[in-house]
């Protein structure tokens, strides 16, 4: 038997979902993490806690994420960016260019430029990149996907996607709830899934939105409705509360001419009704795996990219056109 491979791993970041992902990581034996930046001394010691539950030398910490790739390019094979949305860009774009493979947190970037360039970076330096959007990473929307592609169901003509959670009092006082941070509230944060979603199941770009967000009072958008064509002709409507009581779900519908998809904006279940069908039916597929386990295996050959910087890009002019709609009070915009 082979021996296995060990990927070297840095994070940039070591908040919440940092520390929820470290959780699954720090099983593997595939996989050491060499060191961690992170410039909250609370925050690294949290994550500190994990490693020394596990009998593993908590890391070194390098609160500058500039002098952190300095420091590890040359000890690393890759780094998980987990940090604050305003600096995804300028974070994955230096460790492509030191040699190093990504995994970015949702979202991928803050609009379309950077995605742009983040993915001219991806294709001068040849270095993988994969965002970290369960949707596109799950399973039941691959196969979804696929279906939708084969033509086996028609041609896409509307979907209807929903998110909810309670959102604003969950991130009250935090950086989410800062848009020079976030680059926006519900509809960019738990809502970027429903973007992302909706945008990898759709394989194309919208060709005209109207949107309007409600604050509620906070710094952020809390509360959403986006309606959109896309270029096929197919119509697409998305609608976000973030204000809803202690909960949090989605759905997804597509309405094909030959039939039903239903999922979720992580891709918790794929349903399908075809026609003459009184009801939808499960659909079977593979059982999800982690992020950083889909990860490696892009990384090794196993599996091809699930969710590429195209789709972040594709995610980033819908979330371009969705604000200037917005900042329109509604009015449609038109974009390729």
């Amino acid at each position: 038997m082979a021996q296995e491979k060990l990927v070297r791993v840095g994070f940039i970041g070591c908040g919440g979902m940092a520390r929820h992902h470290l959780t699954t990581m720090l099983e593997r034996t595939d996989t050491q993490v060499v060191a961690m930046c992170e410039p909250s001394q609370a925050a690294y010691e949290a994550a500190g806690n994990l490693f020394k539950l596990k009998g593993i030398k908590v890391p070194p910490n390098q609160p500058d994420w500039k002098q952190f790739i300095r420091d590890y390019a040359k000890k690393l094979d890759a780094v998980f960016v987990v940090t604050p949305h305003a600096y995804h860009f300028d974070q994955a774009k230096a460790c492509m260019e030191a040699g190093l493979d990504v995994l970015l947190e949702k979202p991928m970037v803050m609009n379309a430029h950077e995605a742009t360039a983040l993915i001219e970076t991806r294709n001068h330096t040849g270095k993988l990149l994969v965002v970290a959007f369960q949707g596109s990473l799950s399973p039941q929307v691959r196969t979804a996907a696929d279906m939708l592609r084969s033509g086996k169901l028609g041609s896409i003509l509307n979907i209807s996607a929903m998110a909810w959670q309670n959102w604003a009092d969950l991130t009250s006082n935090t950086w989410r709830q800062q848009p020079e941070l976030s680059g926006g509230g519900f509809l960019f944060d738990t809502g970027a899934h429903m973007l992302n979603t909706v945008s990898d199941l759709a394989g194309e770009n919208f060709s005209e939105v109207a949107a309007w967000m409600e604050n509620d009072g906070h710094p952020v958008d809390i509360r959403a409705v986006v309606m959109g064509r896309l270029v096929s002709g197919g119509l697409v409507t998305l609608n976000a509360c973030g204000s809803a009581i202690p909960s949090c779900h989605s759905d997804i519908r597509v309405f094909c001419s030959k039939g039903i998809l239903r999922t979720g904006i992580w891709g918790e279940q794929l349903e399908l009704q075809r026609p003459g069908a009184k009801r939808l039916t499960k659909v079977k597929s593979v059982q999800s795996i982690h992020v950083w386990e889909q990860f490696l295996n892009v990384r090794s050959g196993v599996t091809a990219n699930p969710s590429p910087p195209e789709v972040g890009l594709r995610m980033a002019r819908l979330w371009d056109a969705i604000k200037a709609s917005a900042a329109l009070n509604g009015k449609p915009v038109s974009y390729s």
